[in-house]
């Protein structure tokens, strides 16, 4: 069942959990503005006990330097809480930020949620992350 965690005028945010993964929805902009959001509700998962996600981009419709620390961050307290991340990113403009970036190496990217949650989280998940 999906939930929706936070909506407003720049983004909305829905979570959901499939085949052991908590798959997070962002549809909009990820920003100075929006990215405090997306890591509080990430932050409450993890309190929850949601240790394996995907973020879900595929509809997002831009990301700034903002947005991209947020991903490191959030990145970090799920390794921190021995989880795993994934990224659904279909949109080549939204790839092309995290290729421009260098970060395109450091993460695992799919084109949906549900090929990104075909495999159950493995037991070792972020733990030799960043991955050279």
């Amino acid at each position: 069942m999906t939930s929706s965690l936070i909506q407003n005028d720049r983004v909305t945010i829905r979570h959901d959990v499939i085949n052991g993964w908590s798959v997070v929805e962002i549809d909009g902009e990820v920003d100075a503005h929006t990215a405090p959001l997306i890591c509080e509700v990430v932050c409450k998962l993890l309190h929850e006990g949601h240790h394996h996600l995907v973020l879900d981009f595929r509809l997002v419709r831009f990301i700034d330097s903002m947005g991209l620390r947020m991903v490191v961050a959030i990145t970090k307290r799920i390794r921190d809480s021995q989880g795993s991340l994934r990224m659904a990113c279909a949109s080549s403009r939204t790839l092309k930020v995290f290729e421009f970036t260098g970060l395109d190496d450091a993460f695992e990217f799919y084109d949906s949620p549900e090929e990104a949650t075909r495999r159950r989280p493995s037991a070792d998940g972020l733990a030799s992350w960043p991955r050279s």
